[in-house]
């Protein structure tokens, strides 16, 4: 049995980088194909998991806020999301996925076909694994102080 080559931070971030790149390549053929800005696909995305604020939306999407407004303002246009007050501070509007916003983001995922053939290929165990290393990779940890 061959030992496995050492794989470096270097070669982990330039392999996140051509498949990160790979993805939203796919993503943004997608999203164009019904219609909208990679940036309006995105923020349907993030909506997906769960409703947001504006000032949330635009940091996790790293835009300034007059833009996130502006994408939030096409998406609403189009019936693919709404506006309504947060639960725990009425003073903060929620951005919220209406069903045919749902739909729409649904529908792109679903024409990701560079990124779903590679996801094919993996077995349900090997699925399990990737899940398992990108939660624990990219999920939002405490800010550390790496000076």
């Amino acid at each position: 049995m061959t030992a496995s080559p050492h794989v470096g931070r270097a070669q982990l971030m330039e392999l996140l980088s051509v498949s990160l790149a790979s993805y939203y390549g796919d993503f943004t053929v997608a999203a164009a194909s019904e219609h909208l800005t990679a940036s309006q696909g995105k923020t349907l995305n993030v909506l997906r998991r769960e409703p947001a604020s504006m000032s949330v939306l635009a940091a996790t999407l790293t835009c300034d806020a007059s833009n996130m407004t502006g994408i939030v303002g096409r998406l609403e246009k189009r019936g693919l999301v709404r506006r309504e007050p947060s639960p725990s501070d009425r003073r903060v509007k929620n951005v919220v996925l209406t069903p045919e916003g749902e739909r729409v983001i649904d529908v792109i995922r679903g024409k990701m076909h560079h990124t779903l053939d590679g996801l094919n290929r993996l077995d349900e165990q090997e699925r399990e694994a990737l899940y398992a290393l990108l939660e624990r990779v990219f999920q939002a940890q405490p800010v550390a102080d790496h000076s």
